[in-house]
């Protein structure tokens, strides 16, 4: 008996000799919340953006975010653009995704008059917009982008902050295709990224964003736009809600207009 326990252990170890050793699985990502990751040694971030802010618009910040002089659409997209500028042309409506109440999705959402409330953690900026109630997070705890294959595209984008000195810069990516890059015709796909900078002066923040998009845009896009901290409230954007619980009582299939 002890020889046959002898003989399967050294059967056991001979497996396990003859056996790599498979690497560790990474650490689980931390909530944004967690205490454990808020408490973390960080360097100090360059400004506090807790506040609500409401676009400052004058003739040189306006509230629409259009195409730069001599802009290249790729074939495809020029399509849709001409359609587009052919609808305005006779006073109609092309494919208005707001309109029906879809979210406007970045960098849109950061163009507009409705005021954006914003919490910032160590670790994580919460915006919620006075504009439809959208939602966006930006993560600053340092985690990497999700992987494509596991992430849900959605309207904002995934957003990964970091601090450059005085600057909060932003990469947001994994787009879905529901929504219009610009308020005028122009479209985006999913291989849309956005690139932020925000930079607090006072009560003024001025934020800059850069998208590019390989099947859209011959050349990356700049906005820039400048916002005033104010002291309202948001209010809850109860219009889009009602249409679309119309959608659900009336059985209509709430399709992408486009």
């Amino acid at each position: 008996m002890r020889l046959l326990i002898i003989t399967a252990a050294l059967a056991a170890l001979t497996a396990s000799a003859q056996t790599p050793p498979q690497p560790a699985a990474p650490p689980a990502q931390l909530g944004a919340l967690a205490p454990e990751n808020i408490n973390k040694s960080r360097p100090k971030p360059g400004f506090d953006i807790t506040g609500t802010w409401l676009h400052a618009f004058s003739r040189d910040n306006p509230f629409t975010f259009a195409p730069p002089a001599g802009f290249k659409l790729t074939p495809e997209a020029q399509v849709q653009y001409d359609a587009a500028k052919k609808a305005r042309s006779e006073g109609k409506a092309y494919h208005d995704d707001i309109g029906a109440c879809w979210p406007a999705g970045l960098p849109v959402l950061m163009t507009r008059v409705w005021p954006i409330a914003m919490i910032q953690k160590p670790t994580v900026i919460y915006m919620v917009s006075g504009f439809m109630n959208s939602v966006r997070i930006i993560y600053l705890d340092g985690r990497k982008h999700t992987d494509p294959d596991i992430i849900i595209p959605s309207f904002n984008g995934e957003s990964i902050g970091h601090w450059e000195g005085d600057t909060l810069v932003v990469e947001a990516n994994q787009f879905n295709d529901d929504s219009w890059l610009t308020d005028n015709g122009a479209f985006h796909s999913v291989e849309l990224t956005v690139t932020e900078r925000l930079w607090r002066v006072g009560d003024t923040l001025r934020y800059e964003a850069v998208a590019t998009d390989p099947k859209v845009l011959t050349e990356p896009w700049k906005v820039n736009r400048t916002a005033k901290l104010t002291d309202v409230d948001l209010v809850e954007a109860t219009p889009c809600i009602d249409k679309d619980l119309n959608h659900v009582v009336d059985g209509t299939h709430h399709d992408n207009p486009r």
